[in-house]
């Protein structure tokens, strides 16, 4: 409610809280909350995530559990976090080496990016590692017990979360954000009390 106090001369004029120290400040209006995009956009933008995901999915399949005989003989399972990674840095050819760690990386990264568009349930630094590591580990126990040719290797594991986090904080948060908005608004701080609120 505005109040009003007369002047010299008769002249009107608003008061403030600092003109009037009986009243409590007033605490800042909240804003509303941001909207995002409608429930058919967000559904739209999950099914082409989940689309996404099974042609990603199709593609690992391929790249990874595909028998290899001939290579039987060299191949051998690796449970010691960066044993692999160090034999790769340790190759004469740098071609190879990019292969074999930048391929793993990028094997990760789409999984950083499509899981926030899925679902508000699947963003998050923590979930997105989660659910990677649950993923790659059973591609690689696939490999090392049912494909020829082919081994457990944990440090594939690793370097593929490595690319989903990357995806994820580069690209996937945005726009997860961005689908899938925060329903609440921030809490708003408390206006400072001024001097002299204390003493009345």
């Amino acid at each position: 409610m505005r109040t009003w106090r007369r002047e010299r001369g008769g002249n009107k004029k608003a008061a403030s809280d600092a003109d009037m120290p009986g009243l409590p400040p007033q605490a800042p209006e909240e804003e509303a909350p941001r909207r995002g995009p409608g429930r058919a956009v967000r559904a739209l933008v999950a099914l082409v995530a989940l689309a996404g995901m099974v042609a990603f999915a199709i593609v690992l399949a391929r790249l990874t559990l595909n028998a290899s005989p001939s290579s039987e003989a060299f191949t051998h399972s690796n449970f010691t976090p960066g044993s692999s990674i160090r034999a790769y840095l340790q190759q004469p050819g740098f071609v190879d080496t990019a292969k074999q760690l930048g391929g793993n990386l990028a094997l990760g990264v789409p999984f950083g990016i499509l899981l926030p568009l899925f679902s508000r349930r699947t963003r998050g630094v923590l979930r997105v590692g989660l659910l990677t590591v649950a993923t790659m580990l059973l591609v690689e126990l696939i490999q090392g017990t049912l494909i020829t040719g082919r081994a457990f290797d944990v440090d594939d594991v690793l370097l593929n979360t490595t690319g989903a986090l990357l995806g994820y904080l580069l690209v996937g948060r945005r726009l997860g954000r961005t689908v899938h908005p925060r329903k609440r608004p921030r809490r708003l701080r408390r206006p400072a009390r001024r001097r002299g609120d204390g003493d009345r």
